[in-house]
Parts: structure tokens; C-alpha cells; sequence
């Protein structure tokens, strides 16, 4: 008797391991992490550059960059949303953050603080003019695109125009953000940064009240706000973070190059859209993760280093990420329709 429970019991714990593993291989997640391996796996035939340490850890340092922008893109978007202006906001934190520091006397973090700070305006602007005025979120980001590199020139060149175009970061602990390593392998700081907030934030979208309202705002607009969701302010919420997300993104970045360069992020927007799209959210709101998209930044920073290593025109990685972006949406799009 006890032994027919205990192979009952063993049968069970059997169907339960099987059934958790066929959900994990079912997931939009697994399909495009196969599609990452399958990617690296074909690099390290067509070059034997790609596996080295040093390219593999220059790979990661691209994802940590636009993986921790994604983070506060995918919220956007899985509301419904979009942001168009994301490489602008981490032009402009930089070069805020630079400013501050070039001051006799700035204390250099708070210097950060401000350049964060600023990604938050900026963030906020987005948010209540898409929720208050009622702008489509396309204008809205796209003017802010706009407006945010032209804030970065003005604090790069002043008024008159009149002062150098880059300016240094010149605070070594500052710097570290971007371009520090740890430990005998010289592992990038950046990609520990990046995990570190791709944690929390699938932590808050999938455990706290804040983050399942951003998928129910996606999912039915109007049946959230029927719950007593405050649309308007998860909306606020998801554009202000990316804007801080944005900035500091811009931060490590410009820590990297020891300078804020006034074309800083230009073309980001598409790899951080892409990357997210990619990683299975659905532009029609209400679904996607966190993870899917740094894996989908994975696959963007792959491919732009393929066309490095292969030595294949800089103007082919622009075309081949416009053939992805749509390819990702035809699929998400195709996917909608038969499901």
C-alpha cells in the first residue's frame, strides 16, 4: 500500500516537473533565448574574435546600457504607450551631470543626482502632456526627442555657443558607473548595474499592486479604470521612470567615454524599441517582461557586434534594425490573430 502511494506521489511530482517544464519552453521568453544562443553559437563559426573575452565583455557592456533603458520601456509600452524620445532624455542626464561637475567645488554625486533629476522632468513632461492634454504619445515623444537634444546642445555650448561640444566627466568614482570591472576577470560594473534593476523591477511589475495596474491599464483600459485604477497616474509613473532610466543609462554611458558628447543616444530609441519588442511585448499593450526584453538588448547588441567583427558596412546594422523592427511586429501582429 504505501509503496503504490509513494510511486503515485512519485508520478505526480514527475507530471508537475514536466508540465513546469513545458511552460517554460512555451514561453515567448525561451523562443527568443534560443534564438540568442543559436545567434552566438553561428558567430563563434563565422569568427574566431567573437568568444574572446574582450568582445564578449564589450557585448555586455552595450546591453547593460540599452537593457536598462528597456526596463522603462517595456512598462511603456506594455500600458499601450510608446516613448520615441528615450536616446534624447540620456543625452541630455549626461550632459546635465557633466555641467555640474565641471563647477569648482560640485560635489560630483550630486551631480548625478541632478542629471537622474532631470531625466525625471523630462519623463514627467512626457507623462502630462500625454495624460493631461490628452497628445497621442507618438507626437508627444517624438517633440521631446527633439527638445531634449536641444537641451543637451544648449548645456553643452551655452547660450552663445561658445563652449566646446563635449564635456568631461571628470570624477573617477563617477566614471566607475560606466566603466568600472571587478574582479580578476575584469568584469563590467555596468552589466551588474543593469541586472540589479532588471531584478527590481520584475520584482515591482510582478508582486506589487503599482506594477500589475501598468499590465491591467494595457490589457482594457476601460475595465481598469472600472476597478478604480488611476490610469492617468500609472501612465505618469511608467514615462517618469523611463526618463530617470534614461539619464542615468546616459550617466554610465558617458562614464565609459570619460565625456559627454552631444551625440549621445542618437538612434538608441530603435535598438531600446526593438529590443523590447524582440523580448515578446506586444505593442498592442498588456503583455511583456522585464526579462524578454534584456534578452531582445542581447540580441540587438549581437548583431551590431556581427557587423563589426564581419567588417560589413556601418549602414547595413541601420537597415538590418528597421528589417527587425518590423519583422518583430509582424509577428506579434500575426500572433494576436491567430490566438
Amino acid at each position: 500500500m504505501q509503496s503504490d502511494q509513494k510511486s503515485t506521489a512519485s508520478e505526480r511530482s514527475s507530471q508537475a516537473w514536466l508540465g513546469a517544464f513545458q511552460r517554460l519552453i512555451g514561453t515567448k521568453e525561451m523562443g527568443v533565448f534560443l534564438a540568442l544562443v543559436v545567434l552566438m553559437i553561428g558567430m563563434s563559426f563565422l569568427t574566431p574574435y567573437f568568444f574572446t573575452s574582450q568582445n564578449i565583455f564589450n557585448v555586455l557592456r552595450s546591453i547593460s546600457t540599452i537593457g536598462i533603458m528597456s526596463i522603462g520601456m517595456t512598462m511603456i509600452i506594455v500600458t499601450g504607450g510608446i516613448d520615441l524620445s528615450v536616446g534624447s532624455m540620456l543625452a541630455a542626464g549626461a550632459m546635465f551631470t557633466a555641467r555640474l561637475m565641471s563647477y569648482d567645488g560640485a560635489n560630483p554625486w550630486v551631480a548625478v543626482l541632478g542629471g537622474v533629476g532631470l531625466g525625471v522632468i523630462l519623463g514627467l513632461v512626457n507623462g502630462l502632456v500625454i495624460t493631461k492634454i490628452k497628445i497621442n504619445p507618438f507626437i508627444t515623444t517624438l517633440g521631446m526627442l527633439s527638445i531634449a537634444r536641444g537641451i543637451t546642445y544648449l548645456l553643452a555650448t551655452g547660450l552663445q555657443g561658445s563652449v566646446a561640444s563635449n564635456i568631461p566627466m571628470r570624477d573617477i568614482g563617477v566614471n566607475y558607473l560606466g566603466a568600472g570591472v571587478i574582479g580578476p576577470l575584469q568584469f563590467p560594473f555596468p552589466v551588474i548595474e543593469m541586472v540589479i534593476l532588471v531584478v527590481v523591477a520584475s520584482i515591482f511589475l510582478r508582486f506589487t499592486v503599482l506594477g500589475r495596474q501598468v499590465y491591467a491599464v494595457g490589457s482594457n483600459e476601460q475595465a481598469a479604470r472600472l476597478t478604480g485604477v488611476n490610469v492617468d497616474l500609472v501612465r505618469l509613473f511608467v514615462y517618469t521612470l523611463t526618463g530617470a532610466l534614461c539619464a542615468y543609462a546616459g550617466i554610465m554611458n558617458a562614464g565609459l567615454l570619460s565625456t559627454a558628447a552631444t551625440n549621445l543616444g542618437v538612434g538608441n530609441e530603435l535598438d531600446v524599441i526593438a529590443a523590447v519588442i524582440i523580448g515578446g511585448t506586444s505593442l498592442s499593450g498588456g503583455e511583456g517582461t522585464i526579462i524578454g526584453a534584456v534578452i531582445g538588448a542581447a540580441i540587438m547588441a549581437l548583431v551590431r557586434n556581427a557587423f563589426v567583427l564581419l567588417h560589413i558596412p556601418i549602414h547595413w546594422q541601420t537597415v538590418t534594425i528597421g528589417v527587425v523592427i518590423i519583422l518583430a511586429v509582424a509577428t506579434d501582429r500575426l500572433r494576436k490573430r491567430s490566438s
